[in-house]
């Protein structure tokens, strides 16, 4: 995903209840190599890396780019939220210089069935609000990844269309920005 460009960076940590998220830095390389290597987060999108070759390719401080935050709980790396530009040239992407921003994200399994994601991406998206209030944000996923697409619905995205990429059928949703404060939304 591409860069958010003009917000600034890094961003003080984000606090909610339970969860930390916060800029990359060098102690969470494991984490990423493992997110990236595993098989059962990355069985909805096109099958695990290979952590040898992820070994030689992740940099010493991993995704080190505004709207890159790991989430930490309990002082230890859990998974990350990624706010970036999507490709325009993807397939569910509206026609736009710049692309829209697409919120993507991965927890390691341990970390799966306890809300951990709907915190860090409500709290993620609340940024982003702040940042560049009046944004749309997309998410896509696949339509057989039952938990993504409910996560994607409790955040609050609605289905745009569906369409084939990667061999699998995708959910596309898009997320309405929040009214600016003291803005009056026509129509």
């Amino acid at each position: 995903m591409g860069d958010l460009g003009s917000v600034p960076w890094p961003c003080p940590p984000i606090r909610t209840e339970r969860l930390v998220l916060r800029q990359s830095e060098a102690r969470d390389r494991a984490a990423v190599i493992e997110l990236y290597a595993s098989a059962e987060v990355h069985a909805y999108l096109g099958g695990p890396h290979a952590r040898d070759e992820l070994e030689r390719a992740v940099p010493e401080v991993p995704g080190r780019r505004p709207g890159y935050f790991v989430v930490e709980l309990d002082g230890a790396a859990i998974g990350t939220v990624t706010l970036g530009r999507r490709d325009a040239e993807r397939p569910g992407s509206p026609p736009s210089a710049a692309g829209p921003v697409e919120l993507s994200y991965l927890f390691l399994p341990a970390a799966w069935g306890h809300g951990y994601a709907t915190e860090a991406c409500s709290a993620a998206l609340a940024w982003l609000a702040d940042v560049l209030p009046g944004e749309r944000v997309v998410v896509c996923t696949q339509v057989a990844n039952g938990p993504s697409m409910r996560l994607a619905a409790k955040l609050g995205f609605s289905e745009v269309e569906r369409f084939v990429e990667f061999g699998a059928e995708q959910w596309f949703g898009v997320r309405d920005p929040a009214p600016v404060p003291g803005s009056a939304r026509v129509g």
